[in-house]
């Protein structure tokens, strides 16, 4: 596989030209919060307010016409890239967070009852976390964890024995917002399956950095952002397989989402307009296809390549500072997310006196606190890579490591 072009690539996101302090080039090392944007999708949205701009579905003018084209055709090329057998598996959500909880209300509400068991992880987001914990105390829902190891890897023969406790649903991160872990989805939905469980996947972090498809995995449902992919905020996806997606509930009520209504009833409309009520982000959905668009022309295998290396390289020079403790997996194991502490320093002086270097990273619990407190941390300073991230910014945040080091002494 060749290497990218790296110059190239940062070509095309204009916000990576810019200084931060007087002489100082921003380093963005935080695209696991959320990835920036190349032109082509910038130039997209645009496009589309100047030219296309209508509601779409029920207007029959030319302008009309074409948003609903654009649309559907968003949902077409998401469905492509992730490999789904029919577009109208795939749900527009306003992020991933919003994805999840339409499971937990729709499909949760409709097929849990009390003493029935979830199965979790301690290394989720909130996102993971926070739905089914409404759920658990709305139905008395059971949720158990599967432990995190020392070494930030899933406990999986402590997996196999939760499974005997019967569980209706396998909910989880595919790769760690924190420790970076790509866990093995394949296999854990295999064995969920096996139990009798529904499945659904956290793809936030791993859909914008690995190859995923959603067949091969056999999941039954799969959230995910476009932010985290090079495309718009407030944009997300549900996938669902259509089995699951048609017995249903709707999540919202209003328009779009209704085949007919009367005043005392209404019908609810077909997958997968029925769980999309209301003017629809059309625009971010133009946007989306477009990052789709830019993400296939490089290669979802070459941005994968290229992460690993840049993370590799992070470890390698990370553990070379005195102080420093990295949380999860070594490289072969993980994504291009790098969450760490240093002795003598907050995490959050750290990440300040980063960005007087014009270094953007994160600090605090990363919407993780569960996991932070598994490991007796209140927080920690994440690095995050993508596509445009190079060895060139690894060395300039190691360099403002020491310039920390050096301050708190």
């Amino acid at each position: 596989m060749n290497p990218l072009d790296i110059e190239a690539i940062r070509k095309d996101f204009p916000i990576l030209q810019r200084e931060i302090h007087p002489g100082k080039q921003l380093v963005y090392l935080d695209s696991a919060a959320t990835a920036q944007k190349p032109t082509r999708v910038i130039e997209a949205m645009d496009r589309y307010y100047r030219w296309s701009n209508a509601n779409i579905h029920r207007g029959v003018h030319v302008l009309a016409e074409e948003a609903t084209m654009l649309y559907e055709d968003a949902r077409r090329n998401v469905a492509g890239f992730i490999g789904a057998r029919d577009a109208r598996e795939i749900i527009f959500t306003r992020n991933t967070t919003e994805a999840i909880n339409l499971v937990a209300y729709s499909w949760g509400r409709a097929n849990l009852q009390a003493g029935d068991v979830i199965i979790l992880t301690e290394m989720e987001h909130h996102s993971n976390l926070v739905p089914w914990q409404m759920l658990a105390q709305e139905r008395q829902v059971r949720l158990e964890f599967i432990p995190v190891t020392d070494d930030g890897l899933l406990d999986m023969e402590e997996y196999q024995k939760l499974l005997m406790l019967a569980p209706k649903l396998v909910a989880f991160t595919q790769m760690s917002n924190v420790l970076g872990t790509i866990n093995p989805a394949g296999e854990i939905i295999r064995l969920a399956h096996d139990a009798g469980a529904i499945t659904l996947v956290d793809g936030a972090q791993s859909v914008p950095h690995i190859p995923v498809n959603v067949v091969d995995l056999d999941v039954d449902f799969l959230a995910f952002s476009a932010h985290k992919m090079c495309g718009p905020m407030g944009s997300g996806v549900l996938y669902g397989k259509t089995a699951l997606l048609e017995k249903m509930p709707p999540f919202l009520g209003g328009g779009d989402m209704i085949r007919k209504v009367m005043l005392r009833s209404y019908a609810p409309n077909s997958i997968p307009h029925k769980f999309e009520a209301g003017t629809p982000a059309v625009a971010e959905a133009v946007g989306l296809s477009a990052a789709v668009d830019y993400l296939n022309s490089i290669g979802m295998d070459a941005i994968a390549a290229h992460e690993h290396e840049i993370v590799s390289y992070a470890l390698e020079q990370l553990n070379q500072i005195p102080g420093v403790r990295i949380l999860g997996p070594d490289a072969d194991r993980k994504g291009g997310v790098v969450s760490f502490t240093l002795d003598i320093a907050h995490p959050h002086d750290v990440a300040q006196i980063l960005y007087r270097h014009g270094i953007a990273v994160r600090a605090g619990h990363h919407c993780a606190m569960p996991l932070h407190d598994r490991y007796q941390i209140p927080a920690t300073t994440r690095a995050s890579f993508y596509i445009y991230s190079t060895r060139e910014e690894v060395d300039h945040l190691v360099q403002g490591l020491e310039q920390v080091k050096a301050i708190f002494g």
